[in-house]
């Protein structure tokens, strides 16, 4: 399974620099251990960048988490740039 996912700015660039290595998300997709991310870089008002990140989910848990929410790691397999990317 592939999970195309939108993150904000302020957590893509940990992502991206490897510092966070971890999402806390809605439990509704079934994400399950093995499974494909893709996590693309998007603000409201200016919708996607180009840029993203894509990984495999490595671990899941929904300790002490919000009901319907988990925590899931991943390990980083493709990063892409939007080489027009203002920061």
């Amino acid at each position: 399974m592939i999970h195309d996912l939108k993150i904000l700015p302020e957590f893509y660039v940990p992502v991206v620099t490897g510092i966070k290595t971890f999402e806390i998300r809605k439990d509704d997709r079934c994400f399950e251990v093995g499974d494909f991310i893709k996590l693309r870089e998007w603000t409201e008002g200016e919708g996607y960048s180009g840029n993203s990140v894509e990984g495999v989910i490595t671990y899941i848990t929904n300790y002490n988490q919000q009901p319907g929410y988990v925590v899931f790691s991943f390990e980083i397999t493709k990063r892409e740039f939007n080489i027009n990317y203002k920061n």
